[in-house]
C-alpha cells in the first residue's frame, strides 16, 4: 500500500502533495472545534482553514519546497541549515500572516488584520519552538517529493494550534497548553462519546 501511494506521488506531486495538505490543515481545524465546541460546529470555519490551506498553504508549501532545493540541494548539514534559516525567516511569517487575514477576509470581517496584529508576533514565537525541529528532519530526511505531504502532517498539529489561537487563544504557547489540559480532562470512548 505504501508503495502504491508512493508511487502514485511520484506520478501525481503537486495534486498528491497539496491534497494531502489541504485535508491535514483542514483537519487542524476539525480537531480544534472537537475538543472545543463539540456542541456547535462551525462548518463554515472549517471551509474558510480549507479554502486557504488549498488555495495558498497547500501550493505555496509545494513550490517553496522545490525553490529551496533547487538553490541549496541535498543533505549535507550546510545545506539543511540554509533551508531551515530561510524557511524560518521567510516562509514562516509569510504563512502566518496569510492564515490570519485570509480566513478573517473569508469571515467577512472589517478589519481583516485584527487578528493579525494581536495574534501574529505569539504566534510567530510559538512556531520557533515547533517548526525548525519538524523542518529540520524534513530537510534531512523527507525526499523532495513528499516533503509537502511531511510538512503537512506537521501543519495539522500546527492548524489545531492556529485554530484555536483564532478563536481563544493569544497565539502563545503557555494559552495552547493551558487549552490542552482543559481538554485533556476528558476521556474518549471509541464512539466519539464524551465520559467524564
Amino acid at each position: 500500500m505504501l508503495q502504491a501511494f508512493l508511487k502514485h506521488v511520484r506520478r501525481f506531486p503537486w495534486v498528491t502533495n497539496v491534497t494531502l495538505y489541504g485535508c491535514l490543515f483542514a483537519g487542524g481545524d476539525l480537531v480544534h472545534q472537537w475538543f472545543s465546541l463539540r456542541d456547535q460546529m462551525d462548518w463554515s470555519q472549517t471551509r474558510n482553514v480549507a479554502v486557504v490551506a488549498f488555495s495558498f498553504h497547500g501550493n505555496f508549501n509545494f513550490f517553496w519546497m522545490r525553490f529551496l532545493e533547487r538553490r541549496f540541494p541535498g543533505y549535507s548539514m550546510r545545506m539543511v541549515m540554509k533551508k531551515l534559516f530561510l524557511d524560518q525567516t521567510a516562509a514562516a511569517p509569510l504563512a502566518t500572516s496569510v492564515f490570519y487575514t485570509a480566513v478573517s477576509f473569508l469571515e467577512g470581517k472589517e478589519d481583516i488584520f485584527e487578528d493579525w496584529r494581536a495574534k501574529f508576533l505569539n504566534t510567530y514565537k510559538t512556531g520557533l519552538m515547533f517548526w525548525p525541529f519538524m523542518q529540520f528532519l524534513n530537510f534531512a530526511l523527507v525526499p523532495l517529493y513528499i516533503r509537502t505531504t511531511f510538512t503537512g502532517c506537521c501543519a495539522f498539529v500546527w492548524a489545531t494550534f492556529l485554530c484555536f489561537s483564532r478563536q481563544t487563544g493569544d497565539g502563545t504557547a503557555r494559552a495552547a497548553l493551558a487549552w490542552i489540559t482543559w481538554s485533556g480532562n476528558y476521556e474518549f470512548s471509541f464512539d466519539f462519546v464524551r465520559i467524564t
